[in-house]
């Protein structure tokens, strides 16, 4: 497996495909790395030649990629929460930071749906029997 910024990429895919692999590099800044190499799309890994490879790895290295993105993510993120903005502080929550709605749906944020307010026959049976005993406790005391 040929090894670009970190990241190994996969053999018998195509070029075009096997690039998205590496993290902050999408189908059109794959094709900018192309052009900038002068290297075909359309050609499998497994095929190049370690000349090409290495005009791919030096086109690469201008685009900020992996470590270096994910750390000015992580950095961009914590400023927010530090200044105190709407979206940091919905950042700190785990909530949807982009305006969509969390009446109902933002599961992915949220987590699983937790139900609130409805009891089991048996669980409501405890808390009254609960509330009676106390009840009868502070009658005592009087």
């Amino acid at each position: 497996m040929p090894r670009i910024a970190g990241v190994d990429i996969p053999e018998n895919k195509r070029l075009e495909v096997a690039l998205t692999y590496i993290y902050g590099v999408g189908r059109s800044k794959v094709t900018d790395i192309l052009r900038k190499a002068g290297v075909g799309g359309d050609k499998r890994t497994n095929q190049l030649s370690p000349e090409e490879l290495s005009k791919i790895q030096k086109a690469t290295e201008v685009i900020k990629v992996e470590g270096d993105l994910r750390k000015e993510v992580a950095l961009n993120i914590s400023r927010l929460k530090e200044i105190g903005s709407y979206r940091g502080m919905r950042h700190a929550r785990g909530l949807p930071v982009r305006g969509q709605r969390t009446r109902t749906n933002a599961r992915i944020r949220r987590g699983k749906k937790v139900t609130i307010g409805a009891l089991k026959k048996e669980a409501l049976a405890q808390v009254e029997a609960a509330k009676a005993e106390k009840e009868r406790k502070e009658a005592k005391a009087k």
